[in-house]
């Protein structure tokens, strides 16, 4: 198999599987690692695929998104390194926090794991979150209300205004992307001054970023990485990225493969 081969078809699986690792490339195409990583990198360099820790993913599409209505409830299958990123981030929560959770699928999955041995008020602006939240007696909800959009959350200037009523110990937030130099990016303005708002009412900052999310930008900047105070992301996330947030004196947490 010609090189350009190789790569066509690595491109192909990376397309098909939404990744691929060292070892699928050196199984797969008899190669060396050191010629697995090659590939990647100029792969990479072609703007055709991003390097991750232990391989590549697709270069992200920040303009596409879920369907208008699609909301975290629609989904049914479940990625292993969401689930360990919102398991850590329930984790990080005490016994009588006041906490801030994203209307993300990570933020339905953190409301899904919480414990029912602590007592927690928890923030949300998502009524589909705030729906699961209500399900457990030891956790006090606050729902931010305004304008709901088709997804079932508000980020309007009434809930703006609730948020500068509130403190919280800690807030668990996500957003489309984020990169050393551009920060957190969302695609639509409407969310930018809420996000900050929320930040601004927090003790403690937590961004929540799977690799899928980390070392891409997307069209419009909502504050620079170091507004958070911990980034919580998996297994497979660059090495570069990481140290690049590491010098911006965030907190890198690593969750690791079950």
């Amino acid at each position: 198999m010609f090189i350009e081969e190789r790569h066509q078809a690595i491109i192909d699986i990376v397309t098909e599987n939404g990744r691929i690792s060292i070892g699928e490339i050196q199984e797969k195409f008899n190669v060396s690692v050191d010629s697995a990583r090659r590939d990647l990198r100029i792969l990479e360099e072609k703007g055709l695929l991003k390097r991750t820790h232990g391989g590549a993913i697709p270069t992200r599409q920040v303009a596409s998104g879920k369907p208008p209505k699609t909301t975290a409830k629609d989904i049914t299958s479940v990625k292993e390194n969401y689930l360990a990123i919102a398991l850590k981030a329930v984790s990080m929560i005490k016994d009588n926090d006041v906490v801030f959770i994203t209307s993300a699928t990570l933020g339905y999955f953190m409301a899904q794991n919480l414990p029912s041995d602590i007592r927690v008020r928890a923030v949300t602006n998502s009524i589909i979150i705030a729906e699961e939240l209500r399900k457990k007696d030891n956790i006090s909800v606050i729902f931010l209300g305004g304008e709901m959009d088709s997804k079932g959350n508000c980020y309007d200037a009434f809930a703006v205004e609730m948020i500068t009523r509130l403190r919280f110990d800690k807030c668990f937030i996500t957003s489309a992307c984020i990169s050393p130099k551009f920060g957190l990016s969302i695609q639509k303005s409407v969310a930018i001054t809420f996000w900050n708002a929320v930040i601004d009412s927090s003790k403690e900052t937590i961004g929540l970023f799977p690799t899928e999310k980390i070392g891409f930008e997307s069209i419009l900047s909502i504050c620079p990485a170091n507004r958070l105070d911990t980034l919580i992301t998996d297994w497979d996330a660059s090495e570069e990225d990481l140290a690049a947030f590491d010098e911006q004196g965030i907190n890198v947490v690593v969750v690791e493969k079950e």
